[in-house]
């Protein structure tokens, strides 16, 4: 039976740092600061916005592309051996 005691305890580890992620994000943007802390984000650029009569479509690609690059840059530099 193969062990799995690493892959749990690196999943845990992931679990924790998204909740404190989490929690600063929603901490960051109580802050009174100019703007709104991370106000910006979904905000950029190249993020789709249309809104028509009865009809509201948004979709956030930049921010999703910068978010991806960001997590990609912190996997590789983190779980690099």
């Amino acid at each position: 039976m193969p062990d799995f005691s690493g892959l749990g305890k690196l999943i845990i580890v992931m679990g924790f740092g998204l909740v404190i992620l989490g929690l600063l994000i929603s901490l960051l943007g109580k802050l009174p600061s100019e703007g709104n802390g991370l106000g910006w984000l979904g905000k950029l650029p190249g993020d789709l916005f249309i809104k028509r009569d009865q009809f509201t479509f948004y979709f956030p690609l930049t921010t999703s592309i910068i978010i991806s690059i960001v997590g990609s840059l912190l996997l590789y530099f983190f779980m690099k051996r």
